[in-house]
């Protein structure tokens, strides 16, 4: 479809090459009042350059998470006008194309009402630029959907993974569940001594049914998806830094439409403030 004004520049060429006015704009289709209409002013160059700067910035946030760090910095705008400006100005995300896997019978996962009641727990692999492996233990407590840790490292083991737990809990507070999959770490002798001195019940779900574990799912592929596809570590202790980074961000500034716009770390203060004010005696 030929835009307004690629059609008035049209007859206005052939009004140069000596046509009549009358006759360019029946060859075109367009009304003489179309042709001497003046477009207003644009009143959204503020906000087009707000959303450009965030689409460069978050590079893998779309028109809805734009909307709502516009939102969050206090700014009342229609969703309708961000998404409007953000096509026009084609920063739309390209999807990355996933393996196609058959389709499985979706499973609702119940929330819990607090934090700490179930961690989600599963790895994430990578590579750093010398091509070795990285293997990050991702965690994250289903409640709150914050990102409780994602620790990268070149090997975790059995063994390693409990001394891990124990530092992650030492600052967090321990669990009362453990969702994971059947992989070798979180089934080993290591684990299930770990799990049954701190009285910590593990959660194992069924081989081949990732839905079992959603919000684990979901924050790998966010992790993945913003932070690991979009960097390139020279090393361990860079890719610490970028991952610990963006951990931080995800907790404190990223909104999420699930948790009705607030960030995970703002919807944790939310249950506790109501865990204070339901508790007996209060």
């Amino acid at each position: 479809m030929v835009t307004a004004p690629a059609r008035r520049e049209v007859v206005r060429l052939m009004k140069q090459r000596g046509m009549s006015e009358r006759h360019a704009l029946r060859v075109v289709g367009m009304s003489a009042s179309a042709l001497r209409y003046v477009p207003r002013p644009d009143g959204n160059i503020a906000l087009r350059q707000q959303i450009v700067d965030m689409a460069q910035r978050y590079r893998r946030y779309g028109a809805p998470m734009i909307y709502l760090k516009l939102r969050q910095a206090g700014q009342r705008v229609n969703h309708k006008r961000v998404e409007r400006l953000y096509t026009e100005e084609n920063l739309q995300v390209r999807r990355r194309r996933r393996k196609k896997i058959p389709p499985a019978d979706r499973q609702p996962l119940i929330r819990p009402g607090a934090a700490n009641e179930v961690w989600s727990m599963d790895f994430v692999f990578d590579r750093i630029a010398s091509g070795r492996a990285l293997k990050c233990l991702a965690i994250v407590d289903d409640a709150t959907h914050e990102a409780v840790a994602v620790i990268p490292a070149h090997a975790i083991g059995g063994d390693q993974l409990v001394r891990l737990l124990d530092e992650v809990c030492s600052i967090r507070g321990r669990p009362s569940i453990i969702r994971t999959d059947n992989g070798k770490e979180f089934t080993g002798r290591a684990m299930l001594t770990w799990a049954h001195r701190h009285g910590i019940a593990l959660r194992l779900i069924e081989p081949g049914k990732p839905n079992q574990n959603a919000y684990i799912e979901s924050f790998n592929g966010r992790l993945r998806d913003e932070c690991l596809n979009e960097h390139w570590f020279v090393s361990l202790n860079h890719a610490r830094v970028i991952i610990r980074t963006w951990a931080r961000e995800y907790n404190e500034e990223r909104p999420k439409r699930a948790l009705g716009g607030l960030t995970p770390a703002q919807y944790a203060k939310q249950l506790a403030a109501k865990a204070v004010t339901f508790e007996p005696g209060l």
